[in-house]
């Protein structure tokens, strides 16, 4: 389903909002989104539990402040300013963080994703991390890595790379249901669109974990896509000026 309006999206207990992370107007959508949804918790991707910790007595509406004290600057992720529209929609909401420590990401491309999730406390059977893929989505899933990194990966790294994007994919269904069940629905996800997709993404792990759990996933996208892709709903934005990502590998 094509989706336009965004003070109208369907009601569900989660509702994830992906973006492409550089975009100023795919937060501007989201932030639409998330003070149309008043969601009883707020669960980003670009932010860990360490980060989140004493941010109740935070004044939120001062974009300076709260930027300094998640110590975004450091963060690698694009200028605050651009995500703060989100936090702002929704001032007194709990915040949740769901990224995983780095090295731990880092260590799973070897050590495989169930290893590295049990190190977090987590369940690996849970959310089906001890068991492979399918062969055919693995391969698509590769050959997408591949592609994200212009070509210019190892090729014996890309089956692991692919079970850290499956590591990140439990956690953040994992973050997003313990908020749940801390605050009630509906509970917003904010993270990028690989994340949101409903075939292999956040949305397929909550619905193994939980069955039982509503979910909406929107998509957003710079151009049209040729097939439907795999989100419950989706939409096209302007273009972002931006440097050409394969510069680096050149």
């Amino acid at each position: 389903m094509l989706s336009e309006d965004l003070t109208q999206l369907p009601r569900a207990d989660v509702i994830i909002l992906g973006e492409l992370h550089d975009s100023p107007i795919h937060h501007l959508n989201q932030a639409t989104a998330v003070a149309a949804i008043a969601p009883r918790a707020l669960v980003f991707e670009m932010l860990s539990p360490g980060q989140v910790q004493g941010l109740t007595e935070l004044d939120w509406m001062d974009v300076e402040t709260l930027g300094a004290a998640l110590g975004w600057a450091d963060s690698g992720w694009p200028d605050f300013e651009m995500y703060w529209p989100i936090f702002e929609a929704a001032p007194d909401v709990p915040l949740y963080g769901a990224a995983l420590p780095r090295a731990l990401v880092r260590g799973s491309v070897a050590k495989g994703p169930a290893e590295s999730f049990a190190e977090a406390g987590g369940d690996p059977a849970r959310y089906g991390l001890d068991q492979p893929l399918p062969e055919d989505q693995q391969a698509e899933r590769e050959a997408m890595q591949m592609e994200a990194h212009c070509d210019a990966l190892p090729a014996e790294m890309l089956g692991g790379m692919v079970g850290a994007q499956r590591l990140r994919d439990a956690a953040f269904a994992d973050t997003v249901l313990q908020a749940l069940e801390a605050h009630g629905p509906p509970v917003v996800l904010i993270t990028g669109n690989g994340h949101a997709r409903t075939d292999w993404g956040v949305p397929w792990y909550l619905n193994r974990a939980a069955p039982e759990v509503t979910v909406y996933a929107l998509g957003q996208f710079e151009s049209a896509p040729e097939e439907a892709p795999p989100f419950d709903g989706w939409l096209v934005t302007a273009p972002t000026e931006r440097d050409d990502p394969c510069a680096a590998f050149r």
